[in-house]
C-alpha cells in the first residue's frame, strides 16, 4: 500500500501522512508532529519488521522469546553507539482514513524517497523523519581511514525493503548524479545528505602536504578532508551544514566562533 503523503511548507518544512485503515507509519523518536484522535500511537525499542510494522516473531516459547529480546537488545545498542534515538514511534489508522504529521529538527527541505527493493538508500545521521512499516532502517558503519576521516559521514542510516521513506536536511536540497560530471563530485563532509546504493563514498585529503594544501585547509573553512562520492546514482547535497550552522549561532550569541582561519584552527569546542 503506497503512502500518501504531502511536503509542505518551506523554511522549516513538514510531512503530511494520510494513513488508510490500518496502515501504520514509524518516525524516529522526537519526529511527530500531530495527528488526528483515530490514529494509534505506540512507542518500541524494536525497528519495524518486512511483515508490516510488528514487532518480529522469534518463534515459539521461550527460545522464540529470547531470540525477540537479543534481536531488540542488539537494534538498540547499535542505535545508542549511532547517537541516534533508542525508539521509535508507530502509528496506525483505526476505522477510517487519519493523518499523521512529521518534522525535522533544523530548518531546511525534506524529501520523500520511493524504495522498489532493488536498491538501498543511504543517509545521514539524524536525516530519518519517518516511512512506511514496510521500510526497514538499520545503522551502515563507515570503516577505515574513510570513517575516522569522514566526520559527520562516519555513521549513515541505511534503508531497505519497498515503500516510502521521508528524509530532512539543512538549508535547500540539490540532486546531483556523478555520472553526469565525469563519474565523480567532492562535497564538504557535512553537506551530504542521501544517496542511492551503488554509489561509492570516500574521504580524501584536500590537496597535498604543500604550501596551497595548507592555505586549503587553514584558510578554507573545509578542514584536511573532502568526500568523495562515484559512481552512477542519485545524491542528495543540503546547502546548509550543522556545523556551519553551530557557528553562526554562537557568533551571533558573541561566544566562541571560528574566526577567519577556518577549520584547522577553529577554536569551536565539542
Amino acid at each position: 500500500m503506497t503512502l500518501q503523503q504531502e511536503i509542505v511548507g518551506n523554511a522549516m518544512q513538514m510531512a503530511v501522512v494520510s494513513l488508510q485503515p490500518g496502515q501504520t507509519v514509524y518516525c524516529e523518536a522526537g519526529k511527530f508532529l500531530f495527528k488526528t484522535s483515530n490514529v494509534t500511537m505506540e512507542t518500541r525499542l524494536s525497528g519495524p519488521s518486512q511483515g508490516g510494522g510488528q514487532q518480529a516473531q522469534g518463534g515459539g516459547g521461550a527460545a522464540g522469546m529470547l531470540r525477540q529480546a537479543m534481536g531488540t537488545a542488539m537494534q538498540v545498542g547499535q542505535r545508542a553507539l549511532a547517537g541516534e534515538s533508542l525508539a521509535f514511534q508507530y502509528f496506525t489508522s483505526q476505522g477510517g482514513e487519519g493523518t499523521v504529521g512529521f518534522a525535522g529538527v533544523l530548518p531546511g527541505e525534506m524529501r520523500a524517497l520511493e524504495l522498489d527493493g532493488t536498491r538501498a538508500w543511504f543517509a545521514e545521521k539524524d536525516a530519518f523523519v519517518a516511512a512506511e512499516s514496510s521500510v526497514d532502517f538499520g545503522i551502515a558503519w563507515q570503516g577505515g581511514r574513510t570513517g575516522r576521516s569522514g566526520g559527520e559521514g562516519f555513521v549513515l542510516e541505511k534503508f531497505t525493503g519497498r515503500g516510502t521513506v521521508v528524509i530532512a536536511g539543512a538549508g535547500n536540497f540539490i540532486d546531483l548524479n556523478p555520472a553526469d560530471f565525469g563519474g565523480r563530485i567532492e562535497v564538504d563532509t557535512g553537506c551530504i545528505v542521501a544517496f542511492e546504493e551503488g554509489i561509492q563514498y570516500g574521504v580524501q585529503r584536500i590537496g597535498g602536504l604543500n604550501r596551497q594544501g595548507m592555505m586549503n585547509a587553514v584558510f578554507g573553512g573545509e578542514g584536511l578532508s573532502l568526500a568523495t562520492l562515484e559512481g552512477n546514482g542519485r545524491v542528495i547535497l543540503q546547502s546548509m551544514t550543522i556545523e556551519g550552522l553551530a557557528n553562526a549561532l554562537k557568533k551571533a550569541q558573541g561566544g566562541d566562533k571560528e574566526g577567519m582561519t577556518g577549520g584547522l584552527f577553529s577554536t569551536r569546542q565539542g
